[in-house]
């Protein structure tokens, strides 16, 4: 048993042996590989900037000139890979790794379908003109500004100052309603006057509030003002101008503006905005105790 365990002990030592002086024998080697992997890794990094500075010459997307320089940068620490291998004689060990790496990619393409299908949406979007950053849009039944687009989500700030983040997939694949695509906004008030109003006073009366508290609007001419229908208690009307925004919140803000000027030009004279009323008609009473 003792002589086994010193053979065995042998052969351990013979292997160390052989193992440290194959090191030694590739510690050039080694050195050199940790050389060229370190300034790969340095060069990736100026490689980054460049790359990043040459994009920002583009109309591209903030996060698209980010994943350029990223791309671009892994790339080079991939070449630096490759002749840290051949440095050190792993030819063999290198067509293993890509073979392992091709079914590895596979397997994880495979589990990761909807992580890659938002990678792939957001490459879109950062092409796209359609939505950029401070753009104010409404898709997936949600409304606000753009603040961030990036591999895997957008970031859209509400009027309420909440953040909400919708999977780049979802916003591809939906409609998507941008107000910062025209330098102007419209703005629609419907209100109703009442039965017994000069119809053809309302109508100057609106148009010429409008004109007077709006800069966009340059004279009544500008402001579209219809009369939709006749209503239940009153006759509707609809008015439609034009605003210097592309923001949803500044559209609400010029109603708000709208409906309080409208109000007390009618409240000045004496024109009515009625509720809705119902009238009820009540036959004669029946005398019964004379019948």
């Amino acid at each position: 048993m003792k002589e086994k365990f010193e053979n065995a002990l042998g052969k351990m030592w013979d292997k160390l042996d052989g193992w440290f002086n194959a090191f030694v024998v590739s510690l050039p080697n080694i050195i050199l590989a940790i050389l060229v992997f370190a300034i790969a890794a340095l060069i990736s990094k100026y490689i980054k900037k460049i790359a990043y500075r040459l994009a920002s010459r583009t109309n591209l997307q903030e996060s698209m000139k980010q994943l350029i320089s990223q791309i671009v940068a892994i790339l080079v620490i991939i070449v630096g890979l490759f002749f840290v291998l051949g440095i050190l004689n792993l030819g063999k060990a290198l067509n293993t790794i890509l073979a392992g790496a091709g079914v590895a990619g596979l397997a994880v393409g495979l589990a990761l379908q909807g992580a890659l299908a938002n990678t792939y949406s957001g490459i879109i979007l950062s092409y796209v003109k359609q939505i950029k950053f401070g753009d104010w849009i409404e898709t997936n039944s949600y409304e606000g500004e753009v603040v961030d687009i990036d591999l895997r989500v957008v970031t859209i700030k509400q009027v309420d100052n909440n953040m909400v983040y919708i999977p780049n997939k979802l916003v591809v694949e939906n409609p998507i309603k941008n107000f910062s695509t025209t330098a102007q906004s419209r703005v629609i008030l419907e209100c109703g006057v009442g039965y017994d109003s000069d119809l053809e006073k309302v109508r100057n009366l609106v148009t010429s509030t409008i004109a007077k508290n709006f800069e966009a609007v340059e004279n009544k001419t500008d402001v579209l003002f219809l009369y939709r229908e006749f209503g239940d208690s009153s006759i509707n009307f609809e008015t439609r101008f034009w605003i210097n925004s592309t923001s949803a919140l500044e559209v609400a803000k010029a109603k708000t503006e709208a409906m309080i000027k409208i109000k007390s030009v009618f409240d000045e004279n004496n024109i009515d905005i009625p509720f809705p009323i119902r009238t009820l008609n009540i036959p004669k009473p029946i005398d019964i105790a004379n019948k």
